[in-house]
């Protein structure tokens, strides 16, 4: 009796104590989002005296959605601003928006999927996938294509297609031939001499993808990357099928005003077309972070995300993702520009946080970075007390 009498004390004295630890889930998400979303002291960077509601107005940015990660987990998602100005509509969390060249990284991890698989090698020629079009002179490889090291030398953005005007094929793409609107992708120095941003390179590689899977490109990535972490919210479907077009913004241009057309289309589907959510862009970035950490994550092995986070050497870039020194931290990210739509993914290497933005207007990319400096302040990232490992 004593001895249960003595358990029974223990255990309400456990109970005690652990009642006076201070939760830390959800939490502390309301706080946390009014202090980024309110007007901030000090101004460090010229736009803090505004509050958010006051930012994207001041802007022209109509819609704005994000997403923050801590503790390797989605904190929150929240949704501001309109859709679409003609008709009112607001952005919703679940709204889609053009991520543009976020697209790049995304297509990268179905790549790397397929070197976890081994039915592709980083460093073969792409000569021995591609059936449809081959790349001339020297042999470039998966790894420099997605890394921008490739010499491929085209150097430009896609601008898309008006959803009534023909669209070229990927071949005719690359040969810069009508009815594309950009110029033939040519290389002009071996693989790895140079860092050069290059959309080319990476349509080259959706090519190769098709060629070696034999699968449309959209359903390949749903298959191969989007279901298994579920971006529900996301297609690479290009034009963008009706049942999703219903809930997707549209683009603005620098003054908030919309388009001509809802939106653009992309056949450079790998390099530009993804449909998504912060959401789901927050799930992409999990990933990356838990399959580094190890030993794996849903869709990757462990050595797969070192080398997306891994630059090769030449430029800033790995397999897919941009990496840098931020503060005390390292970070990968990816930044996105459409035709009227602007967005942006950024992770911590090692830790647990990050964040994913998508915004609806030309504009969006000072918006993006103030918000990502607001979240950083908020967060403490990369402060002396260091965010635990869970």
């Amino acid at each position: 009796m004593r001895q249960n009498r003595e358990r029974r004390g223990f255990l309400l004295l456990l109970a005690a104590s652990l009642s006076m630890i201070p939760a830390r889930a959800q939490d502390d998400a309301p706080a946390l989002i009014a202090r980024i979303e309110a007007a901030q002291s000090p101004n460090r960077q010229g736009l803090d005296s505004f509050n958010l509601p006051e930012l994207m107005r001041r802007l022209h940015v109509p819609g704005l959605s994000i997403a923050v990660i801590r503790d390797f987990k989605i904190h929150w998602v929240k949704a501001y601003g309109i859709a679409d100005v003609e008709s009112g509509r607001p952005v919703e969390t679940n709204t889609l928006f053009q991520a543009a060249s976020i697209s790049k990284p995304v297509t990268a991890m179905a790549a790397m999927r397929l070197v976890d698989e081994h039915r592709l090698s980083l460093d073969d020629d792409i000569n021995t996938i591609l059936k449809s079009w081959h790349v001339p002179g020297h042999a470039v490889t998966p790894r420099s294509l997605m890394s921008h090291t490739s010499g491929a030398d085209d150097g430009f953005g896609f601008p898309g297609y008006d959803p009534s005007a023909p669209r070229p094929t990927l071949v005719q793409i690359l040969d810069g031939k009508p009815p594309s609107n950009v110029g033939p992708v040519l290389f002009t120095r071996p693989p790895y001499q140079a860092y050069k941003y290059s959309g080319g390179g990476v349509t080259i590689m959706q090519l190769a993808l098709m060629d070696l899977v034999g699968k449309p490109f959209a359903e390949f990535m749903r298959s191969t990357v989007l279901d298994p972490l579920g971006m529900g919210d996301s297609s690479y479907e290009q034009p963008l099928p009706a049942a999703l077009a219903s809930r997707a913004a549209r683009a603005h241009d620098g003054e908030g005003k919309s388009m001509g057309g809802s939106w653009h289309v992309y056949p450079e589907q790998a390099a530009a077309g993804l449909w998504t959510t912060p959401g789901d862009l927050a799930r992409f970035i999990l990933e990356v972070q838990r399959a580094v950490r190890g030993p794996k994550g849903a869709v990757l092995a462990q050595a797969a995300a070192s080398a997306m986070v891994s630059p090769v050497g030449v430029g800033p870039f790995g397999v897919g993702l941009s990496v840098e020194k931020r503060g005390e931290g390292w970070y990968f990210s990816h930044g996105g520009s459409n035709w009227g739509f602007k967005g942006d993914v950024l992770g911590h290497v090692r830790k647990g946080y990050g964040v994913a933005i998508l915004t609806n207007g030309d504009n969006g990319s000072a918006l993006i970075n103030e918000i990502e400096a607001r979240v950083a302040a908020a967060y403490n990232w990369d402060s002396l007390d260091k965010p635990l490992l869970r």
